[in-house]
This record gives structure tokens, C-alpha cells and sequence, in this order.
């Protein structure tokens, strides 16, 4: 047994209040210093809250430490925060210093209300960690037992609530331009089975070293998951110098372009999986049968860094917010992908600075959409935190299905103390069946480009 003890007595910490005219006044409250890059992850891992019991949950990787390469070690952390009071515990450890920031954690509660987080994901099993009690309204004190590996290797873990009392997690099985896949666990998360084929494996020939990102979100009677994944070559063989050129930017460019959009749908009852048009898939999924199968968007060689958010519309189908090049490679917008009327449309919303910038759509209860995004006009450079973008938080909303946006207001927080700040990586708060906390969003930004000194924050309405 762990004896990283975690104790919920509450205790108030600093934090500063962002006024909007006209709104409502909205707190964004900082917690977790000595961050370092991707102190809460993007959009291909999640969740890294749970609100349960009257409690919110959040894990990040903080307590960071400069190292000899800028990079920092940092340590994955938990903290409580009651939305009451509002005010934060005192961070927990949960586990030791490393300068992989893959190894961000995430955090997930159980049909019997047992706390998960699992960290250390890169190409390794991690470590798994079960509270020895469950939360009872938010006042527990408990330690983390370690569990048996959920697998022999994960990267980018995301899990879910699905019917049946179950969890699905999703995750790339090893390196670059390995396969894709998921596993359910019926038992509280201590035994873990999947489909007998993974699900995408773009470079299953072996011949072409292409690669994907994923996002995923269950359909809403929690029987399917929808997976959305760009493609990319990772280009680590091939002698051939012009692998990497980009004939739109008639110029080379490096894996970090991301390029089109594709989509499965995964029955994770039957393990069968569809294309958008509810054709049955063989799988594992290589780059040609995604290409001619489950391509969604072909993006002429306008990329991406990061996968899209997604959302599902009024009719249950999956919707995208997807950031993509411009007119060169430092240009970027916006777009709200979805389907009408059996073709794919897509609506540009507004500037971002960077590929890399991940964002958040939600649909709330009156059927608004909103598009939390991080926008700017200039492309963002220089500096190890700032190399997988940064800018200004914006809430977007659009009442006719995504046709038109507007702006209705920046989400940062207020004061000299934050000026000249970059954020990143919008993610939702949720409760253990993955529905959201409207009026509650995460993220994390920094100041000084080059050092492990973020600071993740917490917006609450």
C-alpha cells in the first residue's frame, strides 16, 4: 500500500477573479505551481477531473523541478477543491519526479465510487492507483493501493463510464506508428479485456511509417465510442530526403504537421467497428483502408498538431472543433466540423496562434453550442513551453447548429500579475459518467518561456 496519504481538509488559496461586463461574474482561481509543459494535458488525454460527492478531483503535473535541458521533472499531483467554499486542499504526491511530460495523470471514479488515477503512460504499463476506500461526500481520508497493469503499454490513456457499470480506456499501445485500441473493465478497473484485432494500425504493412492522434468520446447511451484521428508520416526510415515536403507550402516541414480528419465508430458491446456511413470495418485500419473508408476531411495539406474536441449534436452524431493551417504555416483557424444532410460541413470560427492549441466543445442543455478555443492573431514562438502553442482563452457560441459563431468573451484570468501570459489545453470538468459541470472549465498558462513555472486554473461560474 502507497502511503501518499491524501487529506481533504480545505484550505484557501490565492487566486484572482475575472470580470466581464455584462456577464456573470466568473472566478478563475489558480492552483498547482511549479508547472511544466503540458501541466494539464491536451485533448488526447483525459479526463484529469472528476466532481463527485460535493468534491472536485484534479490531478496535474506540478512540484517541477529545472533540469539541465529546460525541460523540468515534474511529479503527478492531486488536489481538491470545494466548489462551496471555493477553495483548494493542499496537493498531494503521488508519485515521483520525471521529465517525460507524457506522464501527465488522469483520474476517474468507479460505479462504487472508488477514486482511479493512473500516470507514468509513455510506451510503459504506468502505475494504476485505487483509493483503499471510496469518497463518501467529499470528506474522506485515504491511501492509493496499486493495481495490476492495465496493459503492457499505453500512451495517451482516455477513459470513460459505458453501460453495464463499466470503463473503457482508449490508447495508443506503443510508440509513434503503432496501433490504437481500447480495453473494458467490468470489475472496478482490476481486470481488463479488448477486441481481438486493435482498432487502427495505419502503419500495419509496415512499409510507410505513417502515423495518427486520436480523440474519442462515448455515444450517449454509453454502448459506442466515437473516434476521431488525424494522420501523419513519421518518417524515421525512408531515405528519401523529400518525404517530408508539403506541396501546398511547397516546402519541407517535419512530423509535426497532422494532416486530414478520419472517423470509426467502435460497438464496445460486439467490438464491431463503422465508418460514418455504418459500414462494417475490418481492422485493424491502415492508412489506405482509412483513407478510402474513413476519411472524413481531406485537409489538402493544411495540418494540425493536435486532434480535434469533439462534441455530439442534437441527433447524437459526432461534431469537431478542429484547429488547421491557413495560407501558410503560421496562419491557423478555427472550425466547426459536423454533418448535415449525409455531407460534412465545415465553418470557420477564428484566428488561433499555434497547431498545437487544443481546445473544447460542449453542447449545454438549451442546445447552445460553445467552442472554448485559444486564439490569437501572431503564430506563437520561441521557448520550450511554448512550442506546442499558447495564446488567449475565448468562449465562442452558435445557436444554429454551428452555422455562424460569435465571441462572447475572453476567459483569463484578471490583473497585472497575468499580463504578457500564454494558456492552453481547454478541458471540461466531469462527474464519474464523463457528463459535464457546466460552468466549470480547466486550464494551464505560463510567462517565461523557457522555465517549468506554470500554473494550472480553474474556472468556475
Amino acid at each position: 500500500m502507497m502511503q501518499y496519504k491524501l487529506w481533504t481538509s480545505i484550505v484557501l488559496t490565492c487566486f484572482s477573479v475575472a470580470l466581464f461586463a455584462n456577464q456573470r461574474q466568473p472566478l478563475i482561481l489558480s492552483f498547482g505551481k511549479a508547472g511544466k509543459f503540458k501541466m494539464l494535458y491536451d485533448a488526447r488525454q483525459r479526463p484529469q477531473s472528476v466532481f463527485m460527492s460535493g468534491t472536485l478531483f484534479i490531478v496535474y503535473n506540478g512540484d517541477a523541478k529545472p533540469s539541465k535541458s529546460d525541460k523540468g521533472s515534474a511529479r503527478p499531483m492531486l488536489i481538491t477543491y470545494d466548489p462551496a467554499n471555493r477553495s483548494f486542499s493542499k496537493p498531494a504526491r503521488l508519485g515521483p519526479r520525471d521529465t517525460d511530460h507524457h506522464y501527465s495523470p488522469i483520474i476517474w471514479a468507479d460505479t462504487n465510487n472508488f477514486l482511479h488515477v493512473l500516470h507514468g503512460c509513455h510506451k510503459t504499463p504506468g502505475v494504476h492507483l485505487i483509493s483503499d476506500r471510496p469518497v463518501r461526500n467529499g470528506r474522506s481520508s485515504f491511501d492509493w493501493i496499486e493495481a495490476p497493469p492495465i496493459a503492457p503499454s499505453l500512451s495517451y490513456p482516455t477513459v470513460f463510464r459505458i453501460a453495464g457499470n463499466r470503463e473503457v480506456i482508449h490508447y495508443r499501445t506503443k510508440g509513434h506508428t503503432s496501433s490504437w485500441t481500447y480495453r473494458i473493465s467490468s470489475d472496478g478497473g482490476i481486470t481488463w479485456n479488448g477486441p481481438k484485432n486493435d482498432v487502427t494500425d495505419l502503419d500495419s504493412k509496415g512499409r510507410l511509417d505513417w502515423s495518427s492522434y486520436q480523440t474519442k468520446l462515448p455515444g450517449r447511451d454509453g454502448r459506442s465510442l466515437h473516434v476521431v484521428f488525424t494522420d501523419y508520416d513519421d518518417n524515421k526510415h525512408s531515405p528519401d530526403p523529400k518525404r517530408f515536403f508539403n506541396p501546398r507550402y511547397r516546402q519541407e516541414v517535419s512530423n509535426e504537421w497532422k494532416y486530414n480528419l478520419s472517423y470509426v465508430n467502435i460497438d464496445l458491446d460486439t467490438h464491431v467497428v463503422r465508418n460514418i456511413d455504418g459500414k462494417v470495418l475490418r481492422t485493424p485500419i491502415d492508412i489506405d483502408y482509412a483513407k478510402k473508408k474513413c476519411r472524413v476531411w481531406d485537409t489538402d495539406w493544411r495540418g494540425a498538431g493536435v486532434p480535434p474536441a469533439v462534441c455530439l449534436d442534437r441527433n447524437g452524431n459526432p461534431a469537431f472543433l478542429h484547429v488547421l493551417s491557413g495560407e501558410n504555416l503560421k496562419s491557423h483557424h478555427y472550425y466547426y466540423v459536423h454533418r448535415r444532410g449525409g455531407r460534412w460541413e465545415k465553418t470557420q470560427i477564428c484566428a488561433s496562434t499555434h497547431q498545437w492549441n487544443s481546445c473544447h466543445l460542449s453542447r449545454d442543455k438549451s442546445g447552445l453550442l460553445h467552442a472554448y478555443v485559444v486564439a490569437g492573431e501572431e503564430y506563437l514562438e520561441g521557448g520550450y513551453m511554448n512550442r506546442h502553442g499558447g495564446g488567449r482563452i475565448e468562449e465562442w457560441t452558435s445557436r444554429d447548429e454551428g452555422k455562424t459563431w460569435n465571441k462572447r468573451r475572453e476567459l483569463e484570468p484578471a490583473g497585472v500579475r497575468y499580463e504578457g501570459w500564454c494558456f492552453n489545453n481547454v478541458q471540461p470538468v466531469v462527474r464519474p459518467d464523463g457528463s459535464e459541470v457546466e460552468g466549470m472549465l480547466l486550464f494551464y498558462g505560463w510567462k517565461d518561456p523557457n522555465a517549468p513555472a506554470a500554473q494550472a486554473f480553474l474556472l468556475h461560474e
